[in-house]
Protein backbone atom coordinates (compact mmCIF):
# COMPACT_ATOMS: atom_id res chain seq x y z
CA UNK A 1 0.00 0.00 0.00
CA UNK A 2 1.54 2.97 -0.98
CA UNK A 3 -0.07 6.26 0.36
CA UNK A 4 -0.57 10.23 -0.33
CA UNK A 5 -0.29 11.71 2.96
CA UNK A 6 -0.80 15.53 3.47
CA UNK A 7 0.60 16.92 6.50
CA UNK A 8 -1.47 19.99 7.79
CA UNK A 9 1.07 21.22 10.81
CA UNK A 10 3.45 24.52 12.11
CA UNK A 11 6.59 25.17 10.17
CA UNK A 12 9.06 21.86 9.68
CA UNK A 13 12.04 23.83 9.81
CA UNK A 14 11.22 25.26 14.02
CA UNK A 15 10.49 21.17 14.81
CA UNK A 16 12.53 19.64 17.14
CA UNK A 17 13.24 16.37 15.84
CA UNK A 18 14.24 14.22 18.90
CA UNK A 19 10.77 15.16 20.61
CA UNK A 20 7.78 16.14 17.92
CA UNK A 21 5.38 13.10 17.47
CA UNK A 22 4.39 14.57 14.05
CA UNK A 23 8.07 13.88 12.99
CA UNK A 24 8.50 10.42 13.99
CA UNK A 25 5.18 9.80 12.10
CA UNK A 26 6.00 11.51 9.18
CA UNK A 27 9.68 9.50 9.03
CA UNK A 28 7.44 5.99 9.27
CA UNK A 29 5.06 7.19 6.84
CA UNK A 30 7.76 7.37 4.73
CA UNK A 31 9.41 4.66 5.61
CA UNK A 32 6.57 2.58 4.17
CA UNK A 33 6.60 4.20 0.92
CA UNK A 34 4.00 6.84 1.34
CA UNK A 35 4.54 10.18 -0.53
CA UNK A 36 4.65 13.46 2.16
CA UNK A 37 3.27 16.98 1.79
CA UNK A 38 3.66 19.32 3.88
CA UNK A 39 1.10 22.58 4.70
CA UNK A 40 0.71 25.11 6.89
CA UNK A 41 -2.80 25.64 8.65
CA UNK A 42 -2.94 29.22 6.52
CA UNK A 43 -2.64 27.52 3.36
CA UNK A 44 -5.70 25.53 3.68
CA UNK A 45 -8.69 26.89 1.64
CA UNK A 46 -12.30 25.82 0.56
CA UNK A 47 -13.54 27.04 -3.04
CA UNK A 48 -15.93 26.60 -5.48
CA UNK A 49 -16.81 23.09 -3.22
CA UNK A 50 -13.54 21.86 -2.95
CA UNK A 51 -10.86 21.62 0.16
CA UNK A 52 -7.48 22.57 -1.55
CA UNK A 53 -4.37 23.52 0.09
CA UNK A 54 -0.72 24.93 -1.20
CA UNK A 55 1.49 22.41 -0.39
CA UNK A 56 4.88 21.24 -0.77
CA UNK A 57 6.60 17.88 -1.30
CA UNK A 58 8.67 16.69 1.52
CA UNK A 59 11.37 14.52 2.75
CA UNK A 60 12.57 14.01 6.37
CA UNK A 61 15.44 12.59 7.67
CA UNK A 62 17.07 12.45 11.42
CA UNK A 63 19.59 14.54 11.08
CA UNK A 64 20.32 17.67 12.96
CA UNK A 65 19.92 21.09 11.53
CA UNK A 66 19.20 18.69 7.55
CA UNK A 67 16.41 17.16 8.41
CA UNK A 68 14.10 17.84 5.81
CA UNK A 69 13.92 18.51 2.01
CA UNK A 70 11.12 20.42 0.63
CA UNK A 71 9.90 20.55 -3.17
CA UNK A 72 8.10 23.60 -4.91
CA UNK A 73 4.50 25.10 -3.21
CA UNK A 74 1.74 23.44 -5.59
CA UNK A 75 -2.33 23.60 -5.40
CA UNK A 76 -3.59 20.23 -4.10
CA UNK A 77 -7.16 19.06 -3.93
CA UNK A 78 -6.93 17.46 -0.74
CA UNK A 79 -9.92 14.79 -1.88
CA UNK A 80 -7.46 13.05 -4.42
CA UNK A 81 -4.76 12.11 -1.30
CA UNK A 82 -4.98 9.15 0.81
CA UNK A 83 -4.62 10.83 4.43
CA UNK A 84 -4.68 13.81 5.90
CA UNK A 85 -2.60 13.89 9.24
CA UNK A 86 -4.64 17.04 11.19
CA UNK A 87 -1.15 18.08 13.12
CA UNK A 88 -0.45 21.55 13.69
CA UNK A 89 -0.90 22.73 18.04
CA UNK A 90 -3.24 24.55 19.80
CA UNK A 91 -5.02 26.88 20.76
CA UNK A 92 -8.15 25.44 19.89
CA UNK A 93 -9.58 28.49 18.55
CA UNK A 94 -12.17 29.13 15.98
CA UNK A 95 -8.80 29.34 13.29
CA UNK A 96 -8.47 25.75 14.36
CA UNK A 97 -12.40 24.92 14.57
CA UNK A 98 -12.90 26.92 11.18
CA UNK A 99 -9.84 24.24 10.01
CA UNK A 100 -11.89 21.23 11.01
CA UNK A 101 -15.38 22.58 9.54
CA UNK A 102 -13.52 22.51 6.26
CA UNK A 103 -11.17 19.52 6.32
CA UNK A 104 -15.12 17.81 7.49
CA UNK A 105 -16.06 18.47 3.60
CA UNK A 106 -13.34 15.48 2.68
CA UNK A 107 -13.67 13.53 5.29
CA UNK A 108 -13.99 10.32 5.45
CA UNK A 109 -13.01 9.57 1.34
CA UNK A 110 -10.05 11.21 2.44
CA UNK A 111 -9.26 9.52 5.88
CA UNK A 112 -8.11 12.81 8.38
CA UNK A 113 -6.27 11.67 11.35
CA UNK A 114 -8.36 13.07 14.04
CA UNK A 115 -11.69 12.57 12.55
CA UNK A 116 -12.16 16.38 12.17
CA UNK A 117 -15.82 16.03 13.72
CA UNK A 118 -14.70 14.62 16.57
CA UNK A 119 -11.69 17.13 17.25
CA UNK A 120 -14.16 19.79 17.14
CA UNK A 121 -16.59 18.50 19.45
CA UNK A 122 -13.77 16.78 21.89
CA UNK A 123 -11.92 20.18 23.48
CA UNK A 124 -9.36 18.62 25.79
CA UNK A 125 -10.91 19.95 29.17
CA UNK A 126 -14.38 19.62 28.28
CA UNK A 127 -14.34 16.02 26.77
CA UNK A 128 -13.75 14.28 30.20
CA UNK A 129 -16.77 15.38 31.31
CA UNK A 130 -18.16 13.29 29.68
CA UNK A 131 -16.99 10.21 31.55
CA UNK A 132 -18.34 10.08 35.27
CA UNK A 133 -16.15 9.45 37.91
CA UNK A 134 -12.85 9.61 36.60
CA UNK A 135 -11.69 13.67 36.77
CA UNK A 136 -11.21 15.51 40.08
CA UNK A 137 -13.72 17.77 41.47
CA UNK A 138 -14.28 20.60 39.12
CA UNK A 139 -16.08 23.44 37.87
CA UNK A 140 -17.05 25.49 34.69
CA UNK A 141 -17.59 28.64 34.94
CA UNK A 142 -17.62 32.74 34.30
CA UNK A 143 -19.71 33.24 37.69
CA UNK A 144 -16.94 34.62 40.34
CA UNK A 145 -19.73 33.86 43.17
CA UNK A 146 -19.71 29.83 41.65
CA UNK A 147 -16.29 29.57 41.82
CA UNK A 148 -15.56 30.82 45.16
CA UNK A 149 -18.16 28.37 46.64
CA UNK A 150 -15.92 25.53 44.99
CA UNK A 151 -12.99 27.37 46.55
CA UNK A 152 -15.00 27.11 50.03
CA UNK A 153 -15.59 23.76 49.81
CA UNK A 154 -11.98 22.00 48.48
CA UNK A 155 -9.57 25.13 49.44
CA UNK A 156 -6.74 23.89 47.13
CA UNK A 157 -7.52 24.12 43.75
CA UNK A 158 -6.12 25.30 40.51
CA UNK A 159 -7.25 27.70 38.13
CA UNK A 160 -6.75 27.35 34.20
CA UNK A 161 -8.43 28.31 30.76
CA UNK A 162 -10.76 26.46 29.37
CA UNK A 163 -8.48 25.67 25.83
CA UNK A 164 -5.56 26.71 27.11
CA UNK A 165 -2.41 24.16 26.45
CA UNK A 166 0.87 23.54 27.09
CA UNK A 167 0.85 24.63 30.74
CA UNK A 168 0.07 28.49 29.75
CA UNK A 169 -2.05 29.95 32.27
CA UNK A 170 -2.21 27.27 34.81
CA UNK A 171 -2.32 28.50 38.86
CA UNK A 172 -2.08 26.59 42.20
CA UNK A 173 -4.46 28.75 44.54
CA UNK A 174 -3.64 27.98 48.00
CA UNK A 175 -5.92 28.46 50.68
CA UNK A 176 -4.63 31.16 51.61
CA UNK A 177 -3.46 32.83 48.65
CA UNK A 178 -5.28 36.53 48.43
CA UNK A 179 -5.07 36.56 44.59
CA UNK A 180 -8.16 34.67 43.37
CA UNK A 181 -10.56 37.86 42.38
CA UNK A 182 -7.68 39.45 40.59
CA UNK A 183 -6.64 36.29 38.84
CA UNK A 184 -10.90 35.82 37.81
CA UNK A 185 -10.58 39.70 36.78
CA UNK A 186 -7.31 38.76 34.60
CA UNK A 187 -9.43 35.87 33.03
CA UNK A 188 -12.57 37.25 32.16
CA UNK A 189 -11.11 40.44 30.67
CA UNK A 190 -8.49 38.04 28.66
CA UNK A 191 -10.85 35.34 27.47
CA UNK A 192 -14.88 35.21 27.13
CA UNK A 193 -14.55 31.47 27.68
CA UNK A 194 -15.48 29.96 31.19
CA UNK A 195 -12.45 28.99 33.22
CA UNK A 196 -11.70 25.66 34.94
CA UNK A 197 -11.03 25.12 38.21
CA UNK A 198 -10.37 21.85 39.83
CA UNK A 199 -9.78 20.32 42.93
CA UNK A 200 -5.67 20.65 43.26
CA UNK A 201 -4.53 16.64 43.34
CA UNK A 202 -0.81 16.80 45.52
CA UNK A 203 -0.17 14.02 43.83
CA UNK A 204 0.87 16.05 40.41
CA UNK A 205 4.06 16.54 42.60
CA UNK A 206 4.80 12.88 41.70
CA UNK A 207 3.75 13.47 38.30
CA UNK A 208 1.38 13.62 35.83
CA UNK A 209 1.49 10.76 33.45
CA UNK A 210 0.81 11.17 29.64
CA UNK A 211 -0.79 7.62 28.29
CA UNK A 212 -0.92 7.30 24.45
CA UNK A 213 -3.91 5.24 23.33
CA UNK A 214 -4.44 3.80 19.40
CA UNK A 215 -7.84 3.24 17.93
CA UNK A 216 -9.07 3.36 21.46
CA UNK A 217 -5.98 0.79 23.23
CA UNK A 218 -3.40 1.89 25.77
CA UNK A 219 0.24 1.42 24.24
CA UNK A 220 2.31 3.28 26.50
CA UNK A 221 3.26 5.92 29.03
CA UNK A 222 5.41 8.36 30.44
CA UNK A 223 5.21 10.21 33.46
CA UNK A 224 6.03 14.02 33.66
CA UNK A 225 7.67 15.24 36.88
CA UNK A 226 7.60 18.70 37.71
CA UNK A 227 10.59 20.99 38.53
CA UNK A 228 10.92 22.10 42.13
CA UNK A 229 8.41 24.77 42.96
CA UNK A 230 6.15 24.45 39.57
CA UNK A 231 2.70 22.84 39.80
CA UNK A 232 3.17 22.32 35.99
CA UNK A 233 4.60 19.23 34.60
CA UNK A 234 4.69 19.73 30.86
CA UNK A 235 7.95 19.26 29.42
CA UNK A 236 8.92 22.55 27.47
CA UNK A 237 8.73 24.11 30.77
CA UNK A 238 10.41 21.98 33.10
CA UNK A 239 9.24 18.45 33.80
CA UNK A 240 11.30 16.01 33.94
CA UNK A 241 10.07 12.84 31.78
CA UNK A 242 10.57 9.39 33.54
CA UNK A 243 9.84 5.65 32.46
CA UNK A 244 6.35 4.54 33.66
CA UNK A 245 4.08 1.66 33.26
CA UNK A 246 0.06 1.57 33.76
CA UNK A 247 -1.45 1.30 37.38
CA UNK A 248 -4.99 -0.53 37.44
CA UNK A 249 -6.48 2.56 37.91
CA UNK A 250 -5.00 4.45 35.18
CA UNK A 251 -5.79 1.26 32.61
CA UNK A 252 -9.76 1.33 34.31
CA UNK A 253 -9.66 4.84 32.73
CA UNK A 254 -8.28 3.75 29.62
CA UNK A 255 -10.93 0.98 29.30
CA UNK A 256 -13.22 3.20 30.49
CA UNK A 257 -12.62 6.35 27.30
CA UNK A 258 -11.35 3.79 25.13
CA UNK A 259 -14.39 2.62 23.32
CA UNK A 260 -16.07 6.36 22.91
CA UNK A 261 -12.17 7.30 21.04
CA UNK A 262 -12.85 4.35 18.99
CA UNK A 263 -16.04 5.01 18.27
CA UNK A 264 -15.45 8.78 17.44
CA UNK A 265 -12.57 8.08 14.98
CA UNK A 266 -9.58 9.32 17.35
CA UNK A 267 -7.16 7.15 16.12
CA UNK A 268 -4.13 9.19 17.94
CA UNK A 269 -4.64 10.44 21.29
CA UNK A 270 -2.87 11.43 24.80
CA UNK A 271 -4.52 11.63 27.87
CA UNK A 272 -3.08 13.03 31.19
CA UNK A 273 -3.63 11.30 34.66
CA UNK A 274 -2.83 13.04 37.96
CA UNK A 275 -3.18 10.25 40.68
CA UNK A 276 -6.17 8.67 40.26
CA UNK A 277 -7.89 11.24 37.63
CA UNK A 278 -8.18 12.13 34.12
CA UNK A 279 -7.31 15.59 33.60
CA UNK A 280 -7.34 16.07 29.86
CA UNK A 281 -7.47 14.16 26.75
CA UNK A 282 -5.91 15.58 24.12
CA UNK A 283 -7.08 15.10 20.41
CA UNK A 284 -5.48 17.75 18.62
CA UNK A 285 -1.99 17.39 18.42
CA UNK A 286 -1.18 14.86 21.24
CA UNK A 287 2.65 14.92 21.99
CA UNK A 288 4.72 11.77 24.31
CA UNK A 289 5.59 9.58 21.03
CA UNK A 290 9.51 9.78 21.33
CA UNK A 291 9.68 9.93 24.90
CA UNK A 292 8.09 6.46 25.54
CA UNK A 293 9.89 5.44 22.53
CA UNK A 294 13.01 5.87 24.07
CA UNK A 295 12.22 4.18 27.39
CA UNK A 296 10.18 1.53 26.30
CA UNK A 297 12.20 0.77 23.31
CA UNK A 298 8.75 0.72 21.31
CA UNK A 299 7.65 2.52 18.02
CA UNK A 300 4.40 3.75 19.05
CA UNK A 301 4.58 5.92 15.22
CA UNK A 302 3.76 2.24 13.95
CA UNK A 303 1.26 1.50 15.44
CA UNK A 304 -0.71 4.78 14.80
CA UNK A 305 0.10 3.85 10.91
CA UNK A 306 -1.04 0.06 11.23
CA UNK A 307 -4.31 1.66 12.30
CA UNK A 308 -4.56 4.00 10.12
CA UNK A 309 -3.65 1.35 7.00
CA UNK A 310 -6.19 -0.84 8.51
CA UNK A 311 -9.13 1.61 8.36
CA UNK A 312 -8.30 2.42 4.69
CA UNK A 313 -8.19 -1.40 3.71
Amino acid sequence: MSLTVAIQMDPIESININGDSTFVLALEAQRRGHKLLHYLPKHLSFRDGKVMARARPMELRRELGNHHTMGTAHTVDLSTVDVVLMRQDPPFDMAYITATHILEHIHPKTLVVNDPVSVRNAPEKLFVTHFPGVMPPTVISSDPEEIKLFRAEHKDIIVKPLYGNGGAGVFHIKPDDENLNSLLEMFTTTWREPVIVQRYVPEVRLGDKRIILVDGKAVGAINRVPAAGEARSNMHVGGRPEKSLLTKREQEICETIGPALKERGLIFVGIDVIGDYLTEINVTSPTGIQEINRFDGSTLEALVWDAIESKLK
